[in-house]
């Protein structure tokens, strides 16, 4: 099946093996809020990879450095739903 171009399948190994952990029967309701939020996370590094930066010189212990900061401000809408 061919997908969208807009459409991001997050493939990598660590996310399949929580999304089982999810849809497993004989994950206990506190691991499966723990893999929830872990898959959360790894979904939210994935779905914010694009977003612009600005840069940026900080002061460190022992001289200024470049670094970067978010070029703008975000908000993030948690869905929940069923059916995973």
């Amino acid at each position: 099946m061919t997908l969208p171009k807009n459409v991001f399948t997050l493939a990598h190994p660590l996310a399949r093996h929580k999304l089982t952990l999810l849809r497993s029967v004989a994950t206990e309701p506190k691991k499966f809020r723990e893999v929830v939020s872990e898959l959360a996370t790894m979904l939210v590094y994935e779905a914010t990879r694009d977003l612009p930066l600005r840069a940026l010189d900080v002061q460190t212990p022992l001289t200024t450095a470049r670094g970067a900061e978010m070029a703008e401000k975000i908000g993030l809408i948690p869905i929940l739903r069923a059916g995973l």
